[in-house]
């Protein structure tokens, strides 16, 4: 019994190492972003990192042209979070905020880049896939108020008729 006990501790602290190895690498070009095992005491930590990664986003939509983009899909309709979310985790276990560039999408991966772009003005945004969703059919994008409302062209009203490509 006591072999048995002492490989299930020895593999669970394996098991919760390789977890936080993954979870301290970071991407290239950006700053690390807050893991689970991270802690934050203040909400205005959570803000600063927050406009760390704004301003990556807007650094990166104002070359959008240069970007070397995928298409993804065409025609599909985006709709935003609703405020109550604000404050909650998201799949990904992030905490989500609606000035954040984020988005829910069904399948893609956590951490893909993606161009928004409205079809009635043209206009696009990158965001970041956070969390799974929207559960609502025929929505294949729901994203934060603030880049939603950037791109919209009908007073932030949902949905949106967008086109979807993967930043590589």
């Amino acid at each position: 019994k006591i072999m048995k006990k002492n490989i299930i501790i020895v593999s669970f602290v394996l098991l919760i190492t390789i977890l936080l190895s993954f979870s301290n690498k970071t991407k290239h070009g950006f700053i690390r972003e807050a893991s689970l095992f991270d802690t934050v005491k203040k909400k205005d930590s959570l803000r600063l990192l927050d406009s760390i990664k704004v301003v990556d986003s807007i650094r990166i939509s104002d070359s959008i042209a240069n970007l070397k983009t995928r298409f993804y899909k065409k025609n599909v309709e985006a709709s935003h979070y609703a405020d109550k979310f604000n404050g909650r985790r998201t799949a990904s276990g992030k905490v989500f905020h609606n000035n954040n560039y984020t988005a829910a999408h069904k399948t893609l991966k956590f951490g893909t880049k993606v161009k928004v772009t409205n079809i009635a003005n043209n206009k696009s945004v990158i965001v970041t896939i956070t969390d799974r969703g929207p559960f609502t059919r025929h929505r294949e994008i729901d994203m934060a108020k603030k880049p939603f409302l950037e791109i919209s062209h009908n007073k932030g009203r949902a949905p949106l008729r967008v086109n979807i490509e993967i930043v590589e």
